[in-house]
């Protein structure tokens, strides 16, 4: 099988989207007035973003993260996410019923229940229908 440009460049999506966010960190903190939490900000991202380019090297787990190119990887990680959407939605929860239990609007976990719940039926019929 030949591998093309595309494809064997697929790794470094990840990095470069922690870089990115790098930057937007450090530009909206900037911007709040704390430009030095920015850099420190910037500064992990970038440390993160090119600690799994290295750990890519020796990691056969990370490298299956990063391309996507084995199946077993793919499905270990689609099953951690889905750990995790299970954690964060009771956490969600959770946090909701704290604050209206203390007698507060539940804001910003209510926006953020909705939006998880209108998400996930969207994705089970769009699913659904694709088959």
């Amino acid at each position: 099988m030949q591998t093309t440009a595309k494809a064997s460049r697929k790794y470094l999506a990840t990095p470069i989207f922690g870089v990115l966010m790098g930057v937007v960190y450090l530009v909206a903190l900037s911007v709040a007035g704390n430009p030095v939490s920015g850099v420190l900000a910037f500064a992990v991202m970038v440390a993160f973003s090119g600690g799994l380019l290295l750990a890519r090297r020796r990691s056969e787990t990370v490298r299956g993260l990063l391309d996507h190119r084995d199946e077993r990887i793919s499905a270990i990680d689609l099953r951690a996410t889905a750990v995790t959407a299970l954690v964060m939605i009771a956490v969600v929860l959770v946090a909701f019923v704290v604050e209206i239990a203390r007698r507060h609007s539940g804001w910003p976990y209510s926006l953020l229940g909705a939006v998880g719940g209108v998400t996930y039926l969207a994705a089970v019929i769009v699913l659904r229908i694709r088959g």
